[in-house]
This record gives structure tokens, C-alpha cells and sequence, in this order.
């Protein structure tokens, strides 16, 4: 295990100024937060990939900034839409591959009792995802978010059941937190299919915090991913708003490192 950070911890600073300012503060592995369709051309990814090679860092994910219009894009009972989706979605693979990173973070379909897709609709949409992600080198992994579809552990579970070996996950423990689920649960749901992990903390009235400032019972988690072959990493995300100085994220840095360690 390594931790590491998402540049979505500096959101809204620029792309572009936020990964240096992480690299500053010592962080050498990355979730990129794709934020706008500017982002994904080519140039502008090999300029944060020369960043990273500079530095010697890594990026291991992406996160699509369509993520709160994936209902709409991929999760459509309009087949041509989802079709397009999917087109739309080999921008995010290409960036995947010249930043070399390996996981794409899906948030899917929110919950929304007028959808009609139906469960098992939503796993085959997901599969066709996941199949193209694949012929790039890149796991697309469903992440549980607090109101979609992913956020009670009961779901996750019948879609791993479901989709066997072609299917991934990526644990947040503040979406769970927030979605009033337990995260040992959701990590248990997701068992050996889990391939990312979001850390962060939470205590009564705040439910997403810098690892350190909170009460999560970080050594039981990382135990129980264990118990699971579990040996990714962990990346720190949480918002701007949640902490004040940039030096805190050092702060917090060093938490997960005695973790990992």
C-alpha cells in the first residue's frame, strides 16, 4: 500500500496549479480530477504528465468530471445516448493512458425512482463499460456515492454477485458515512473486487475530514481490506472547505503513511 491524493483536495484551483502544489507538499501518487471538457485534450494531459515524470510521481486514477451526468450519458434507456456515452468515455481512457494511469472512478446512475432501467440493466450498462475500459488497459471501478444507486452495500454486493470477475470497486469511506452506511460494510460488500480506496475521517456532525482529525478506526479497515487481498493504495480525498492550510494535507500525509507502513 502508498497513499496518496486526489488534486479534487484543492478543487477549484486549477488543474494545472494544483497537482504542483500537492507535489510541493511531498505527495508522489495521484487521482487526477478531470474538471472540464479543455482538460482532456491531449496537449494539456502531457503537460500534467510531464509534471508528474519531472517529479517523479504517479498518477493511478482518473475521475471523470461527468460524474454527475453519468444517469444521463451511460445509464439511458436511449441506446443511442448510451452508445455515444461509451464514445465519450474513450477521452477519459486516452488520458488514462498518457498519464499511465490504471483506474477510471464511476459514480453511475443516481437514485431516481422515475429511471427505467432496471437493476440488472444497470449491471449490463456497467459491463459494457467496463469491456471498453479494458481494451485501454483501464479498470473502470463503480465507487459508492451517497444518493446513487452504489451507496447501499446491498447493491454492491448483488452486482459483484452479478458481473463475477468483470466488475471493480472503489470504497469511499465519506460516502458511506454520508449515505448513513457503515463503511466496514461496504468494504465487506465489495471483498475482493475492491481495487481503490478513498480515505478519509469523519466524528458526529462532520462526516468528511482529513485522515487524523476524526475517529475513524483506520487499522480495522485497513485489516479487513487485507483479509481480502486487498494491496492498492490509499488516496486522500476530501474538499477544499474541509480543511484550512495546504500544510495540513502534510499533516495528514504522514497519518496514512504510518498506515500504509
Amino acid at each position: 500500500m502508498r497513499s496518496g491524493i486526489s488534486t479534487a483536495c484543492l478543487y477549484p484551483m486549477e488543474l494545472e496549479q494544483a497537482l504542483p502544489a500537492l507535489i510541493s507538499l511531498d505527495f508522489r501518487l495521484f487521482e487526477v480530477f478531470i474538471n472540464t471538457i479543455s482538460e482532456l485534450k491531449p496537449d494539456y494531459i502531457k503537460e500534467l504528465k510531464k509534471m508528474t515524470d519531472d517529479s517523479g510521481s504517479e498518477v493511478k486514477s482518473v475521475h471523470p468530471f461527468t460524474s454527475g451526468f453519468e444517469s444521463f450519458l451511460l445509464f439511458s434507456d436511449y441506446q443511442r445516448r448510451s452508445n455515444d456515452g461509451l464514445e465519450f468515455y474513450k477521452l477519459y481512457f486516452h488520458a488514462a493512458n498518457l498519464l499511465g494511469a490504471r483506474i477510471l472512478v464511476l459514480h453511475g446512475q443516481r437514485n431516481d425512482k422515475r429511471s427505467r432501467i432496471s437493476e440488472k440493466e444497470y449491471f449490463e450498462h456497467y459491463a459494457q463499460l467496463y469491456a471498453l475500459g479494458k481494451t485501454f488497459g483501464v479498470t473502470v471501478a463503480q465507487e459508492n456515492v451517497n444518493l446513487f444507486r452504489s451507496d447501499e452495500p446491498e447493491f454492491i454486493l448483488r452486482m459483484r454477485e452479478y458481473l463475477g470477475d468483470d466488475c471493480a470497486f472503489v470504497l469511499d469511506v465519506k460516502q458511506a458515512v454520508r449515505a448513513g452506511k457503515n463503511p466496514f460494510k461496504m468494504c465487506e460488500a465489495m471483498g475482493e473486487k475492491l481495487v481503490h480506496v478513498h480515505i478519509n475521517d469523519n466524528r458526529p456532525g462532520e462526516d468528511c475530514l482529513l485522515p487524523g482529525s476524526g475517529i475513524m478506526d483506520f487499522c480495522t479497515l485497513k485489516q479487513q481490506m487485507q483479509k481480502f487481498g486487498y494491496d492498492g493504495d490509499l488516496i486522500i480525498e476530501v474538499y477544499r472547505r474541509n480543511f484550512g492550510e495546504l500544510e495540513e494535507l502534510r499533516r495528514a500525509k504522514a497519518v496514512v503513511d504510518c498506515l500504509v507502513g
